[in-house]
């Protein structure tokens, strides 16, 4: 039992590591086969993330107004995970916004360089995320927002695994050891961690953002077989980001015109 435990702590540090900066213990074993486990914590990366971001906001508030409060955040969270899902949304947009044939997506996805529609949906991702913060942080405990939306939208980007076939050219891909199915358990996991945190929230808002959430999940998963035939590493990140943009659309839509 101590075994298995330590197993899964095991796990979820080498979560911790792929998808954040915050250092982890140098002992911890690595295998490609237990960074393919480890993608069950995604969720609770994002915990442990949205408790961190929620706090640091609490703690520049008292400091200085919302708006600079939800800027320094912004800045603290791309710190936090070295911009990596933001890196996704702007590496996806410019493969499927600039490429006219599978091949042609998926080569512009690896190139490092930004072009118009990648730049132009970065841009207007952050601007929407700060303009969106700053609406929520008038109406409603922005701790708990942050908390929920990071690991709900972890979760989604996660489970995309379980049922799609992987595209990219895996050996030449960062995501290569994400990229084999996902187990049920894995699943399971991500499941009861975004019910678990979406219910943090009053139960009905809650239950609007699990079902927003399978609604996306199913629209964008049958928007990226369309367009590539899969997904990659790049459209895990893009649906973490545009995931998060929604629920923090719901939530605000909740707390103006429902309560």
């Amino acid at each position: 039992m101590r075994q298995s435990a330590l197993y899964q702590l095991q796990l979820f540090w080498l979560a911790l590591g792929f998808f954040s900066r915050l250092p982890i213990p140098s002992s911890t074993p690595y295998s490609e086969s237990r960074m393919n486990q480890a993608g069950r914590y995604f969720g609770v990366v994002g915990v442990l993330l949205g408790a961190i971001c929620g706090g640091l906001y609490c703690l520049f508030n008292l400091l200085w107004p919302a708006n600079v409060a939800v800027l320094l955040t912004m800045a603290s969270s791309l710190l936090l995970t070295g911009a990596f899902h933001e890196d996704g949304l702007t590496d996806m947009a410019d493969g499927i916004g600039g490429g006219m044939t599978l091949e042609r997506r998926l080569t512009i996805m690896k190139d490092s360089r930004i072009g118009t529609y990648g730049a132009a949906t970065l841009v207007m991702a952050l601007l929407a995320k700060y303009v969106l913060l700053t609406e929520v942080a008038s109406i409603t405990s922005m701790f708990l927002t942050i908390l929920v939306t990071y690991t709900l939208s972890r979760c989604v980007a996660a489970s995309l695994i379980f049922d799609m076939p992987y595209v990219a050219d895996l050996d030449s891909s960062k995501s290569k050891p994400l990229a084999n199915r996902q187990s049920k358990t894995d699943l399971a996991v991500l499941i009861a961690t975004a019910v678990l945190s979406a219910l943090l929230l009053p139960v009905a808002l809650a239950a609007l953002l699990l079902i927003a959430a399978v609604i996306f999940r199913a629209l964008f998963k049958t928007w990226l077989i369309r367009r590539i035939g899969g997904f990659t590493g790049d459209c895990l990140g893009a649906a973490q980001q545009l995931m998060e943009l929604l629920s923090y659309l719901i939530i605000l839509a909740w707390f103006t015109h429902i309560l």
